[in-house]
């Protein structure tokens, strides 16, 4: 019977052993984000994937993370901590329903974040992710933009695209739109002098009465810059966690206890443990084309917005 902290310790050790590079995203918890190499949004995770010198990758994370680590680094052994952990954002849209978005916006450049499955990535002019989708979606020549699945972070970057029209779908995250504005309303009594930081892909009542409004990654810089004592975060809260190991002498606050992302608490440090001797988790396998057409999408993403 080991404790957390041996459990740890025997993990850093196995991980030496095996030749593995253990990548957290930020939404784990944080006795796992400890013992990972690399802790951060999907996106950079997978461009750690591929500059890592182990030949042996471990995604703490959810599948889409683990195929796009792959389709960057084909060469590598990709694993996922658990094999369940999917996003149900990802799987809100089906490829023949997408060709059929595609047949009927035909002017438009088809955006997909990058929280979509290899498949569709294949039929997707450019990725984004919540830090890069501004910046990448105004260099885009096309005025019109197909973007898929989340309606709520499209709307967020419509609002700052006025010269582009913006086709939808009914898609986005279940966990961040559990929060409402009524949410908002109680915390800015509770606590009038926190600064409420929250994610775009909060429905709009939520992001337009925030102090911030970013992906993650932008939510803890913000933190890390801002003279202030309070925040309440309106993201998974798992986040909450971490800011308060990293900024001890601040105060966090969820938005909203519901906002806790399943799939990814489906991971523990004992599947991490066992994943590296080999008892769990799951090898991440592709065909080649299937991996190559999906890798044009992510490629783009990298010439628009580096």
């Amino acid at each position: 019977m080991y404790n957390t902290i041996e459990l740890q310790n025997k993990i850093k050790e196995l991980k030496k052993e095996k030749d593995f590079c253990i990548l957290a995203h930020a939404y784990q918890t944080q006795e796992i984000t400890e013992i990972a190499d690399f802790v951060g949004d999907s996106y950079g995770l997978s461009k750690q994937a591929q500059s890592s010198p182990q030949k042996n990758i471990l995604m703490c994370g959810v599948r889409f993370m683990a195929e796009t680590a792959k389709i960057l680094s084909p060469e590598k052994k990709v694993y996922l901590s658990h094999r369940d952990a999917g996003c149900p954002m990802a799987e809100q849209l089906t490829y023949e329903e997408l060709k059929g978005l595609k047949e009927k916006y035909k002017d438009a450049a088809t955006v997909a974040y990058i929280n979509t499955t290899a498949e569709l990535k294949t039929l997707c002019d450019v990725c984004v992710t919540s830090a890069s989708a501004l910046e990448i979606v105004k260099k885009i020549p096309n005025k019109e933009i197909l973007f898929i699945p989340d309606c709520n972070l499209g709307s967020w970057i419509e609002e700052q695209v006025p010269g582009k029209k913006f086709h939808f779908i009914k898609g986005g995250c279940p966990i961040h739109m559990k929060i409402t504005y009524d949410d908002v309303e109680r915390v800015r009594e509770e606590y009038p002098d926190a600064l409420l930081l929250v994610h775009p892909e909060c429905i709009k009542e939520v992001t337009e009465n925030a102090d911030y409004a970013g992906s993650t990654t932008g939510i803890l810089s913000y933190v890390e810059k801002s003279d202030a004592k309070k925040f309440v975060i309106g993201t998974d809260n798992s986040i909450v966690q971490h800011l308060q190991f990293s900024y001890p002498d601040k105060e966090f606050y969820p938005l909203s206890k519901r906002c806790i992302c399943e799939d990814m608490r489906l991971t523990t440090l004992v599947d991490v443990y066992n994943c590296l001797r080999g008892y769990c988790g799951e090898e991440i396998t592709m065909p080649d084309d299937l991996r190559i057409k999906a890798k044009k999408a992510i490629d783009a993403m990298i010439q628009y917005g580096g």
